[in-house]
């Protein structure tokens, strides 16, 4: 994983390491960028001075040895703002993690991402963002080995109970 965090792929591409091979990720439609934006914003300014902070896809997550994925959003909490925490390219504690779907990589989202992020301790809520019908899925940690998992198939605000917020549904797919 250090040989792929060294490699400079400059700054028109971005790559993520699953299994040990390196995958070019693929862009994104403007409504993929504004809803991951409106996420973003939204979560910013509420969690600041919570400990908690909210990353775009610029930062990436360590789910093992040999996979590092950049969600759209995630949220990190215990201070990460340190000078030296701030130094590492890669954490591997997210509590909330947000994928923002698109039809290239909605089945992967759902998939393998989904399950490997179920195997970080540290999350606690996972939420798939379909932008096309605007319609949200949360999967959240019941217990170590348990999760609810709701797929709403009508408008719904997003519960963080970690984070001791609620994003409405309207702010999620805000399009002003």
């Amino acid at each position: 994983m250090e040989q792929f965090l060294a490699i400079d792929f400059g700054s028109d591409r971005k790559f993520e390491l699953v299994d040990g091979v390196i995958h070019m990720m693929t862009g994104g439609t403007p409504a993929h960028s504004r809803v991951a934006t409106n996420i973003l914003s939204y979560l910013g300014p509420r969690l600041r001075g919570t400990g908690c902070r909210a990353y775009n896809s610029d930062m990436g997550i360590r789910l093992a040895d040999d996979m590092v994925r950049y969600p759209d959003v995630s949220v990190f909490c215990g201070n990460p703002a340190t000078r030296e925490r701030e130094e590492q390219r890669v954490y591997s504690d997210p509590v909330v993690i947000f994928e923002v779907l698109s039809a290239s990589t909605a089945k992967i989202d759902a998939g393998s991402k989904l399950a490997a992020y179920r195997n970080l301790p540290s999350v606690s809520t996972i939420v798939l963002v379909d932008p096309d019908n605007e319609l949200t899925r949360v999967v959240q940690r019941l217990g170590p080995e348990s999760w609810r998992d709701d797929l709403f198939a009508q408008p719904h605000d997003v519960v963080l109970p970690t984070l001791n917020l609620t994003i409405p549904h309207e702010e999620v797919f805000a399009r002003d």
